[in-house]
């Protein structure tokens, strides 16, 4: 399992910089986080277990900014679209 948490972190990693596959970057992230709890609570590993749970944590840490800044992007870019509308509507 601790093999598994290590490739299965280092995978979550490089799915963050291929666009539009970020989101299966995340589910693995929290696979390997399982994983890597679950092979250091059996003592097998122990290193990389650890190396393991903290590739996944980085990868989901920084997935989690990656959506909050696209949800920020998305809240700003139609705040304004309903702005410029309402400018549009009251030109005589």
């Amino acid at each position: 399992m601790a093999i598994a948490s290590l490739v299965l972190g280092i995978i979550s990693l490089v799915f963050l910089f291929i666009p539009y596959v970020g989101y299966v970057g995340i589910i693995l992230a929290i696979v390997g986080i399982v994983l890597g709890a679950l092979a250091r609570k059996k003592g097998e590993n122990v290193g990389m277990a650890t190396a393991g749970m903290v590739c996944s944590i980085i990868a989901a840490a920084i997935n989690l900014v990656v959506w909050l800044a696209c949800a920020v992007f998305v809240s700003a870019v139609s705040s304004n679209i309903n702005e410029l509308n309402d400018l549009i509507s009251n030109i005589p």
